[in-house]
């Protein structure tokens, strides 16, 4: 009896792969998946268990991000989850500062003449990847104040949150006294994307805020919603929400499907 020399079956919808990152007509052998496929399913899940459990490495951040453009200051401060392990069993902490951070931007704010009069807060938080703050935080943050250079805005200092959630952001811009806070976290890493950073935008932040107050953007990565795409939104929900005084549900996104034209043309439409 003759060997086969290919035991592996081919998905007829094959060439559609060449669309997409996510894991579809793998093929099979048997009732199994191939070995490659396999092997690269729990090489990506190792990276996003990883990803989840790396911790933001704060020194280097806060040396490159207060070399950026319009950045006169950048502090590190913490929620309430003292460590990971808490970060991740406590949802809650995660979205609360620490006493000692609390008191942190009370000070810095009571040494500000600026204090109160603040237009926007950004706000850097591990979330649930790290890499991916570590990844995109400086190049995007470069690309955005960039655009905002023009705008004349008053800046609060950058803040880097350890342990952070969302919300977490609520807190540092009424402690600030900025009018909007743009959090920028690590998103829940997903298994071909454990670098996916996302952005928050909310008016008028306060501890107490929930999620339909928030304008967000995600999958901002080199591989997803690229730097010069989401500083593009992001400027425009920028100027709409100081201009109307609003976020959230309130706010919509207006901006063409891509300031490129083409760029982001659709397969299906033979584009």
């Amino acid at each position: 009896m003759s060997k086969r020399s290919d035991t592996v079956v081919t998905n007829p919808w094959g060439m559609l792969r060449q669309f997409t990152s996510g894991r579809i007509a793998l093929g099979r052998t048997g009732i199994s998946l191939p070995t490659t496929p396999q092997l690269e399913f729990q090489l990506a899940h190792a990276r996003a268990r990883d990803a989840v459990h790396h911790e933001l490495d704060t020194d280097i951040l806060q040396q490159a991000v207060t070399g950026l453009q319009l950045v006169e200051q950048c502090v590190v401060i913490e929620s309430s989850a003292g460590n990971r392990a808490t970060y991740l069993q406590r949802p809650d902490l995660g979205r609360r500062l620490s006493s000692g951070s609390r008191q942190q931007l009370q000070l810095l704010a009571s040494q500000s003449k600026q204090a109160g009069s603040y237009d926007l807060a950004f706000v850097i938080a591990d979330g649930l990847s790290a890499l991916a703050v570590e990844t995109n935080a400086v190049p995007f943050l470069q690309a955005v104040m960039e655009r905002l250079g023009r705008e004349g805005l008053n800046l609060a200092p950058v803040t880097i949150v350890r342990q952070g959630r969302v919300a977490v952001g609520d807190e540092v811009g009424e402690l600030l006294g900025a009018k909007l806070v743009v959090v920028m976290i690590g998103e829940r890493p997903g298994l071909s994307s454990p670098d996916s950073m996302g952005l928050y935008m909310t008016w008028g932040p306060r501890v107490g805020l929930t999620d339909e107050s928030r304008n967000c953007i995600s999958n901002v990565r080199p591989a997803g919603l690229s730097y010069e795409e989401a500083s593009y939104k992001l400027h425009y929900l920028i100027g709409e929400a100081l201009r109307r005084e609003l976020t959230g549900v309130q706010l919509k996104d207006e901006t063409p499907a891509s300031q490129l034209e083409g760029r982001l043309s659709n397969f299906l439409l033979g584009g």
